[in-house]
């Protein structure tokens, strides 16, 4: 009994504080304090919830993404080239083989400083990409953080296939729809991620 005694003085003592509560149209309120009282609940009805989301690309029709074909643009990380230079393959000739059409490696203003800043032992890397197949495309950026600049560039433009090793970016780029990923795997390029109308190597 005393439980449920407790309880009813409970619902009392909250019913009392209830009707304490003066209601917007109560004739004591003030005109100011009552339009003020309204004024809010108006400006909570109206309010509309603005949801930012990223423009999707024109090129992504649903998963598939459209700019990718021969002759296919290919971005190269730092350790894509070390990968290459341990595993003895020539980067443009083993692209080819893997895709079977033409490729043009494309090489950044900071995958260039990253590999200059690893000094002496990466002079035959530093050779390689110096040249003339190989594009240059010039980085409007501070830092030489290779990995950030890769991802802003497949981010806006999905022409570009990522050449890399790198676990750490290859997690990132798999977040971006639309981007392959090339790697080296048993002494030979992988792609992974192509549409299958260019996948040839993908599955064997």
């Amino acid at each position: 009994m005393g439980k449920k005694a407790q309880l009813k003085r409970l619902q009392k003592q909250r019913s009392s504080v209830l009707r304490r509560m003066i209601k917007p149209s109560d004739n004591r309120l003030k005109t100011a304090d009552r339009s003020q009282k309204q004024k809010k609940k108006n400006a909570n009805s109206d309010e509309q919830k603005v949801i930012e989301r990223p423009q999707g690309s024109s090129a992504m029709f649903f998963q598939y993404n459209t700019q990718l074909g021969p002759p296919y643009h290919i971005l190269v990380d730092t350790n894509f080239v070390n990968f290459s230079i341990k595993n003895k393959l020539d980067i443009i000739k083993t692209m080819m083989d893997c895709l079977y059409a033409k490729c043009i490696p494309y090489i950044t203003d900071c995958v260039v400083a990253e590999l200059e800043k690893l000094g002496q032992k990466y002079k035959l890397a530093l050779r390689i990409i110096k040249d003339p197949r190989f594009e240059r495309l010039h980085c409007m950026h501070r830092g030489t953080y290779a990995d950030d600049c890769l991802v802003q560039r497949v981010s806006q433009h999905k022409c570009y296939i990522v050449a890399t090793n790198d676990k750490d970016l290859k997690r990132r780029i798999r977040k971006i729809p639309g981007v392959p990923i090339m790697n080296v795997a048993l002494n030979r390029y992988v792609i992974e991620r192509m549409p299958d109308a260019f996948e040839p190597m993908a599955k064997k």
